[in-house]
Parts: structure tokens; sequence; C-alpha cells
């Protein structure tokens, strides 16, 4: 059977640029999924996606026009159902063979099955391929209801009555196989083979010849570049020339990549000129001038590629390509120069009032109904960050004054105007009011996702200002109910522990923090005195043990993820130190590859049950009481062995620790061999419970090693 091109399009009103992409992506691939589920798509086709801002549309290369014949089987009832005694059809199948079409069918050609309880009748035949003629609307309405669009609107047609629901009014429709017109009609419009191309440059209608001739015309014709990769690709092209030409760079921040994506959904025939606003303003901090032409104007700054710094020139990609591009251009720059004069008024308006005297506004700002407002936030973050420092023998001072001023750009214009500058603005303001480097630093950084640099001990100030705010916000939304359901997690709590997480990392990483010490700093000493902070009655009883609880199974998953989950449990199940986990994880890791281990790891199994049944109370091992052989032989290899995984895990030195478990193999597979742990005589089972009970502190000094056990 030959296969042709398929050509459908939707021509609307302006899609959402942010979802432009995803949409057409979406569109494609729904179409091919439908008709491949009819036979229709041919095993060679190739599926070409278009989107531009007025536009979804699909090219399928190889559809077929009927689809090959299937040959089916289906059970249908039971023989003693379907069938009355003098083998007639019973008004049952009757019913069932006219639901599915086959009405004709002979009801002694059904053929027998059983399933082993009992014989069923099946129906056995060919069936007609679906045609594409007859298959092509429902395949587009069901790759309209799979579109992830993000607001659908409810409009009105022509005859004034009849309302649909898209993402956007519609307005025309093509169904194109090769040349032919296929009759469909959906969302109001009957399928025809007219378009539009670009609204200015070809505002009236565009008859497509073909499938095949679609793109080209409306290049050449409709001024449109169909394929949203390829303008993509072409505007990333003029962008990265216009940029070079400059000897500027266009910077290697995210927000690049994901404008680029949003003005290849905002133009059609894309060109790029080049703008350019007063130096005067470079004045003003460069966030502010980058964030108002990326956000609000949808440019591209360009920044100088040996310092870094902002230019005064960006770059604007314009749907109006034209030899004379003046006038657009001057048109953008006398837009943009008011937003950046805005700016400017802000910045210099804000910095008469020096950053700690806006603290007390603060306290007309509502942080949450139930935990009050942002000045009383602020004063919780400061005990907990004076906590913090306590606990690390480090001046409270600068933490105290770090957490204060923290929030206290929220009540500044620029801030008011751009939420995205919170923090950064504060450090800028803070840097101006004189306020040390390393408070300029804690503020610039309280909202980052994750500390990424090892923290020294001379330079706390910015990690105890991360780590404070976010004990708070743990305890307190968790503390009023608000803990994170499902994906849900409005308050970034997820978030929160992370970065929690990622803090003692690299407090570690600094040296900060000892593998080798429990402290000075830890999880549940962080967690409780923030707890503490909140007035009586706020929080429940269990928020604080379910605030650790959380962030662990947060680290849990994090570990998990790149280091082997028996090992992880393992370590977790003994509650070390969170600072101390990583390392004794990879110990334990290690360890489990060794060939010693699953027999460990299977007798410290057995050690623990046999625990739980002894008394809590038992005395300390009877040399005395050990008169066999292997209980001896026992009993001086944990004597032997336990001073030197000790000095091992006092140096912090993890895996040497449990290394010298491995010695213990012989004696305790012998142990368990020769000796009957449980015996009659009362004192001897308590003394051989006992020196288990050693044996047990012994074996999990660094994992519970019972959790390495396939």
């Amino acid at each position: 059977m030959s296969a042709r091109p398929l050509l459908v399009e939707l021509f609307t009103e302006e899609l959402p640029p942010k979802a432009l992409s995803k949409l057409g992506q979406a569109f494609a691939q729904g179409l091919h999924d439908a008709l491949q589920q009819q036979g229709l798509i041919a095993a060679d086709s190739a599926t070409v996606v278009f989107a531009t801002p007025r536009r979804l549309a699909v090219r399928l290369t190889r559809v077929l026009a009927i689809a090959a014949d299937q040959v089916f089987a289906e059970k249908l009832m039971p023989v003693k159902v379907g069938l009355d005694a003098s083998g007639a059809a019973t008004p049952a199948l009757l019913k069932k063979l006219a639901a599915k079409g086959w009405d004709h069918m002979d009801v002694a050609s059904l053929a027998r099955e059983s399933d082993g309880k009992q014989d069923y009748l099946v129906a056995r035949g060919t069936a007609a391929g679906a045609t594409l003629a007859e298959v092509l609307q429902a395949a587009i309405e069901s790759a309209i209801a799979g579109l992830p669009i993000p607001k659908v609107m409810r409009y009105q047609l022509a005859d004034g009555i009849t309302s649909v629901k898209f993402v956007r009014p519609a307005h025309a429709l093509i169904a194109l196989y090769a040349e032919e017109i296929i009759p469909v009609h959906i969302l109001g419009l009957d399928s025809g083979r007219e378009t539009s191309g670009h609204r200015f440059l070809h505002p009236g209608t565009l008859s497509i010849h073909s499938a095949d001739s679609y793109e080209k015309q409306l290049a050449e014709t409709g001024h449109v570049v169909a394929s949203f990769e390829t303008r993509r690709t072409q505007i990333a092209g003029m962008l990265a020339d216009q940029a070079t030409q400059l000897g500027a760079t266009l910077g290697d921040d995210p927000e690049v990549a994901a404008l680029l994506d949003e003005v290849t959904a905002l133009v059609e025939s894309p060109i790029v000129y080049v703008g350019a606003f007063e130096p005067r303003f470079l004045a003003v901090p460069q966030e502010c001038l980058i964030l108002t032409m990326r956000l609000n104007q949808k440019y591209f700054p360009l920044f100088n590629p040996a310092t870094g710094a902002l230019t005064h020139q960006f770059l604007i990609v314009s749907n109006m390509p034209t030899k004379n591009p003046a006038a657009i251009i001057e048109g953008n720059q006398r837009v943009v120069r008011p937003r950046l004069a805005d700016a400017q008024f802000f910045f210099d308006t804000d910095r008469k009032l020096p950053l700690h005297q806006r603290v007390g506004q603060l306290g007309s700002i509502v942080y949450h109904n139930k935990l009050g407002t942002q000045l009383q936030r602020v004063a919780r973050v400061q005990k907990i960050a004076a906590w913090i420092a306590h606990a690390l023998d480090t001046d409270p001072a600068l933490g105290e004054r770090a957490a204060l001023l923290a929030k206290a750009d929220l009540t500044t214009n620029m801030v008011g105007e751009f939420p995205e500058l919170q923090g950064i603005m504060g450090a800028y303001y803070a840097r101006g009011d004189g306020e040390s480097d390393e408070v300029v630093q804690a503020l610039t950084e309280q909202y980052l996702i994750r500390l990424e640099q090892p923290v020294s001990a001379d330079h706390l100030t910015p990690a105890i200002l991360f780590m404070a705010e976010r004990a708070e916000t743990l305890v307190g939304i968790w503390g009023i109910g608000l803990a994170p359901t499902g994906e849900r997690d409005p308050f970034g709590l997820r978030r929160a522990a992370l970065g929690l997480i990622s803090a003692f990392e690299q407090l570690t990483a600094g040296g900060v923090l000892s593998i080798r010490q429990n402290g000075p700093l830890t999880l549940d000493g962080l967690i409780e005195a923030a707890a503490l902070t909140f007035e009586p009655g706020t929080l429940t009883q269990t928020t604080a043990s379910e605030v650790q609880a959380f962030v662990i199974e947060r680290l849990r998953n994090q570990l998990i993820a790149h280091h082997d989950r028996n090992a992880v449990e393992a370590v977790l199940a003994i509650a070390p130190p969170v600072h101390q986990i990583l390392a004794r994880v990879q110990a334990a890791a290690a360890f489990a590859l060794g060939a010693d281990a699953a027999s460990l790891a299977a007798a410290n199994k057995r050690i623990g049950n046999l625990l739980k049944k002894a008394d809590d109370t038992l005395s300390p091992v009877n040399e005395a009481l050990l008169t066999e052989p292997a209980e001896q032989a026992l009993a001086r290899s944990i004597a032997a062995l336990q001073p030197v995984a000790q000095d091992f895990f006092d140096a912090g030195d993890y895996m040497a620790a449990m290394q010298t478990l491995a010695r213990a193999r012989t004696p305790v597979d012998t142990f368990f061999n020769d000796i009957m742990v449980m015996a009659d005589d009362t004192a001897v089972r308590n003394n051989r419970l006992a020196l288990l009970g050693e044996l047990h502190r012994l074996m999990n000094l660094v994992a519970d090693i019972s959790r390495l056990a396939p």
C-alpha cells in the first residue's frame, strides 16, 4: 500500500509563548500516536513539528490511506451464557455481537476455547483496516485533548450560539493528504488549504498546494519560519554573531536559554538588531538593569567578556526584517529608557534610608497569619543565628546583624517592583551603608538553593544566616500544619531541607565540623533551638522530631541516588550526626564488597534477634563462666579488636574501623557453630548474651551491618 505525507495545521490567535514549544511537540506526538494506533503510520514515517506564535502544525511524511486488515480473536462469554440448551444464541450473545458490529456472524462459526475451568465462545476473523478519511477527525480531537494547555479559553463561534474551548481562538484548519483536502470539522472549523503568513509582511491568506510544500511556501511567500527549532537556531546564531561583532558576550546564565525559547515563540520571521542606552544607567546595580531588560522587554543584555560587567548595549529580536531598522531600534530604545530611569529612581530613593532603619517597617508585613510578621520572624532568625554561632564557637554579632538586615529590603521600592531581587538589593544597600563584607555576602547568598563551596572557620556568617533562615522556615511552617503533601510544597520545605543538608556538608568540607567529633553543631540541636524561638502553643509537641525525620528522609533520598541503598540504610539505622553520614556510608559500601561482609552481616542480624530476648540490664562478661574454647576465642578477639577499631573510629577513619571487623569472622563463625547461646543455665546464658552484646557494639560502631545482608 502506498503512503503519502499528511499535513494538519491549526491557525490561531497568539499562543502563550512560554508553552509554545511543548504545545507544538504534544500536538504532533498526539496526532502521530492516534494514527499509529489505527495502523496508518508507515514504519519509515518521520514527524516534522511546526509551531509559531499563531499556529500548531505537523507533517507526517508517510501515512497510509487505508490500514492493513487486522486479524482478531476476542473472547466473548462462557458457552453456557451465550448458547441455550439447543445451541442457539441467547439474547446476551446477540447483544454482544451487535455491540461489536458482528451481528452478521454465524453463531456456529464461533470458536470454543477453555481456560481450564470452563469453555468460552471466541470470535475470530479479519477486520477491515481503518481509513484515514474516517479516523482523522477523531485523531485530531485526541491530539487536541492531550495538549498541556496552561489555561483553557472558552470562546463563541461565528454563529453566536456555539462555544468551544481551546488554548486560544482558532481561525483556520488545514488537513492535506499530499494535495488532497481531507474533510474534518474541528473547533467549529472546516478543513481547507488556506492559512495566513506573517502578520505584516504577508497579511492575506496563503493557499498551501500540498503537505510537502507547506514549509517552503510559508518561508518564501508568507515570510514565516514555521519550525520552532529552526527559528531558535537562527536566532541563536544571529545573537552570537552580533555579540561577537560588538566584542561582547550574552552571558552564560540559564536565563539566556530561557529567554531564547521565549523570543522564539514570539516571532515568525526573526532578525536581530542592536540597541543601546545611556551609559549613566550603569551606575544602577546591573542585576536591576538585566532583569528589566530580560523580563519586561525580552532584550538580551551584553557583557564585557573580560570582566563580566554589563555594557550599555543590548540585542533586540525583532519580528520585522527591514533594510532600514532605525525606527525599530529607536522605538525599542525609547521604550526601555523609562524602565531604566525607574530603576535608577528606585535605587537612588532607596539609598536615602539606611537598611537598618527599615527593619522596623517589617512589623507591618505579615509573614503568615499564624506566625506573625516579618519583624517577628527576623527576631526568631536572629536567635537561631546566635545559637549556631555559639555552637561553632564564634562571635554571634555578625550572624545576628545579618539576620537583622536579611529581610529589610522587602520594604524598598526596588524589591517592590522586582521581587526577584530580594537579597541582591539588600546586599547592595548594606554595602553602601558600610556593613561588613561578611554581612553583605550573607545577604547575597541567603536565597541560594544550596551551599556549593566549603565553609571555613574564618568565614562563617553567610552559612550561619543560611542555616538559621532554613531552620526557622522548616520548623515554623511544619509546626502550623503546612507540611508538603504529594507534589505540593508551596513553602519550599523540601528545598529548605536540602539546603540545610548542604550546609552541614560544606561545613564539614571546610573543616569547621570534623567527622572525628559528634558536634559541636548537630541537626537535632539546631531544630530544637529553632523550635524554642516560637511562642508557646504555636507548634505541636512533635514538630521538632517530625522536622528532623523529614530532613533525614531528604538526605536518605539524596544518598541512595549515588550510593548503595543497603549501606545508606545501615548508617541511618544508628542515627549518627549528619556531618558524619556520608563518610560512614562510603565506609559501609566498601566493607560490603569484602568477602567477610555477608557472613558478619548475617551474624550481626542473628545477634540482634538474640539480644531482643535478653534482659536490658545484663551484667558485664564474667570470664570465669567462659568455659568453652569457642566463647573464649571470641572474647579474646573482641578484646583485641575493640581498641583498634575504636582508635580508627575516633580518628574518623571509618573505613579502617570497619575493615577491622573482618578479623572477627572466624571466631564469630566458630562461636555460632559450637555454642548454644540460650543455655539452660541462666548465668551461662546471660554471660553469653553479654559477650554478644559487646560484639554487637563493636560491629555497629560505624553502621548497623545487619542491614548489609542481602
